[in-house]
Order: C-alpha cells, then sequence, then structure tokens
C-alpha cells in the first residue's frame, strides 16, 4: 500500500517520465496529499492514457484537484474513480470537467455516492461529450429523476456504447425512459440494469423497445421483479430482434408459462449466444420446453437454468 509518501512520489515521476501509458493506483489509500500531487502531475504528463485511482480515500479538495487536472489534460483515454466519496458537490465537478475534456473515453464511477442531481448532471454531461464510450455508474442512488435525466441524454448522445447502471434504485418510470431511449439510440451496444426495481411496467416497455432496437448486444434485466407476462414479453421481442447476443433474466419469478414462451422464442431467434436464467421458478415444464429448444436454436452456446427446481 503506498498511501501518501507513495503517491507523491509516483505524482514526481510521472512529471518527468515520457514512456509510461498504463498506471493503476487501486486501494493504495494516497489519501489528500497523494491525491493533490497526482492531479497536478495530471496537468503535466502527456503520455499516461490509462490511470485508476478507485478506493483511494480522496476528499474535497482532491477531487476538486482532479476535476481540473482532467480539464487540461489532453492524453488520458481511461480513467477508474470508484469508490471514493464524491457525494453531491465533488460529484458534479467531476462530471463538469467531462464537458471539457476531449480524449476520455471511459470512465468508472461506481461506489461513489451520486445522487439524482448528479445523474442531472452527468446527463447534461453527456449531452455535451462527444469521445465518452463507456461509463460505469453501477451501485449508486441515482434514482427515478437520475434515470430519466440519463436516457433523456441517450437520446441526444450517440457516441456511448456501453452504460452500467446497475443498483441504482431507477424505479419504473425510469425503466419507461429508457425503453424509449433505446427505441431512438442508435450506438449504444451494452446496458446493465441489475437490480433497480424495474417492475411489471417497466419490464413490458423494454420488452418492447427490444423488438425494436437492432444496435444492443448485451441486456442484464436481473434481479428487477418481473414475472410471467414480462418473459412472454420478452420472447415475443427475441423473435423480432437479430442483434441481442446476451441476456440475463435471472432473479426474476418469469415462472413455467414464461419459460415455455422463451424456449418457443429460443426456436426462431438466430443471434442470442447466451441466456441466463437462474433462479426463476420455471419448474419441470419450463425446464423441459428449455432444454428442446436447445436441439433446435443454432446460436444459444450459454444457457443457466440454475436454482429452478426442473427436476
Amino acid at each position: 500500500m503506498l498511501e501518501s509518501d507513495g503517491g507523491e512520489a509516483l505524482a514526481n515521476a510521472l512529471c518527468k517520465n515520457s514512456t509510461l501509458t498504463t498506471l493503476n493506483l487501486n486501494r493504495n489509500w494516497i489519501g489528500s496529499k497523494g491525491g493533490k500531487a497526482l492531479a497536478d502531475a495530471l496537468c503535466k504528463n502527456s503520455t499516461l492514457t490509462f490511470l485508476d485511482l478507485s478506493w483511494n480515500k480522496f476528499g474535497p479538495e482532491e477531487n476538486n484537484a482532479l476535476a481540473n487536472a482532467l480539464c487540461k489534460n489532453t492524453t488520458l483515454t481511461s480513467l477508474g474513480f470508484g469508490n471514493n466519496e464524491l457525494g453531491s458537490k465533488e460529484g458534479k465537478v467531476i462530471v463538469g470537467a467531462l464537458c471539457k475534456h476531449s480524449t476520455l473515453t471511459s470512465l468508472n464511477l461506481e461506489f461513489t455516492n451520486l445522487g439524482s442531481e448528479e445523474g442531472k448532471a452527468l446527463a447534461d454531461a453527456l449531452c455535451k461529450n462527444s469521445t465518452l464510450k463507456n461509463l460505469i455508474l453501477k451501485h449508486n442512488n441515482l434514482g427515478s429523476e437520475g434515470g430519466k435525466s440519463l436516457a433523456d441524454a441517450l437520446c441526444k448522445n450517440f457516441r456511448l456504447k456501453d452504460l452500467n447502471l446497475k443498483n441504482n434504485n431507477l424505479g419504473s418510470e425510469a425503466g419507461k425512459a429508457l425503453a424509449d431511449a433505446l427505441c431512438k439510440n442508435s450506438t449504444l451496444t451494452s446496458l446493465n440494469l441489475d437490480s433497480n426495481c424495474l417492475g411489471p411496467e417497466g419490464g413490458q416497455a423494454l420488452a418492447n423497445a427490444l423488438g425494436r432496437n437492432f444496435t444492443l448486444t448485451f441486456l442484464d434485466l436481473s434481479d428487477n421483479e418481473l414475472g410471467s407476462e414480462e418473459g412472454k414479453a420478452l420472447a415475443g421481442a427475441l423473435c423480432k430482434n437479430f442483434t441481442l447476443k446476451d441476456l440475463n433474466l435471472s432473479y426474476n419469478n418469469i415462472g413455467s408459462k414464461g419459460g415455455i414462451t422463451l424456449a418457443d422464442a429460443l426456436c426462431k431467434n438466430a443471434t442470442l449466444t447466451s441466456l441466463n436464467l437462474e433462479c426463476n421458478n420455471l419448474g419441470p415444464e419450463g425446464g423441459k420446453a428449455l432444454a428442446n429448444a436447445l436441439y433446435k436454436s443454432s446460436t444459444l452456446k450459454d444457457l443457466n437454468l440454475k436454482h429452478n427446481n426442473i427436476d
């Protein structure tokens, strides 16, 4: 563990080094002095493209300094900042830097205590940013309003390819807004909505969107309080969609009837390679139908049926 002194020493080295392109400082408790020194180094360094500063106990001053550095740095393409306590004020400062940074393509802000206001700020930044392709926001609390704002941004941003919103308490209204965005967005290829309380309404809306979206290749809807009807709706979408390759529906309650309908869809779908139905109360009938579908599907390679009482 480097801690503050080690962080300062590395920062000094970055000011002089002209070859290093990747630096991973995850879980080093660099703290205040080290964080500020690294921020200063980022303003001067012109070779680093990847930097992971996750789990480093940065406070308000370091966060502000790093945000300022992002506005000046012209080479960094990937920044990991997860598990640093941002909160409202600092979160907006970091997000604001996104509007000015011209090279960043990947940003990880997981577990940074972002709320709905920061979600709105992020949405605004996405409308202005033209380089970001990968955004990880899992395990925050963006809520319904933050989710709806991000959905609106997806209707305007045509660069982002991978969005991870796992465990953000989005709810059904944000789910419906994201579904609407998927009907309009033509660049997003990966969307993670695991554990977001989307419920039946959000699930139905996303199923309908899946039938109209032709860019998404990965979708995670696990643990979202979906039921049999949503399972059937998603099955219908799979009969129309020809781009999705990986679908995670684990830890819902799709049930036997939903499982049977999904099995029928697998016989017609020609692109899906991975389907996760773990813990869905499929029962013997659902399990049998899915097993038979495997004989007919020409593309499915990975089918997870754990914990479904199919014996």
